[in-house]
């Protein structure tokens, strides 16, 4: 059975809440990864991961057509990858709220009238042993 945001650790809540980049993978039409940095925010009570990106890049396009995606988080040791189902926010309400959380995470995001918010639905969590509970 994989793992959730359920089963996280103390260490992993640190570790999600410090102002760290992640790699986001999706899927090219071809069916090749396409991975790049990003800043991400966690709402574990919702269950989901958000990014805040320009529409019309490559990892909107993936996003919108694999609808899959993948979050890694690295730092020596300490990772975590979240990984689900990906879609893609056009609403001002969920821009203004994806803005808000990267903001308390990162810095004030700079304007952009084209942004949008890719959602992942985290369905599975993998990591290194300290990120989960009773591990």
């Amino acid at each position: 059975m994989p793992r959730t945001l359920a089963d996280l650790s103390p260490a992993a809540d640190e570790l999600l809440a410090e102002y760290q980049l992640a790699s986001l993978a999706t899927t090219r039409a071809d069916g090749t990864p396409h991975v790049c940095a990003v800043g991400f925010t966690i709402d574990r009570d919702a269950g989901v991961a958000r990014v805040i990106t320009s529409d019309g890049n490559q990892k909107v396009k993936n996003a919108e057509r694999g609808r899959y995606a993948a979050l890694t988080h690295v730092d020596g040791a300490r990772w975590l990858t979240l990984e689900g189902p990906a879609r893609v926010l056009r609403d001002s309400a969920s821009v203004r709220d994806a803005e808000d959380r990267y903001e308390a995470r990162y810095r004030k995001p700079r304007a952009n009238p084209r942004r949008v918010v890719i959602e992942v639905t985290v369905t599975r969590v993998m990591g290194a042993a300290p990120m989960f509970a009773g591990d």
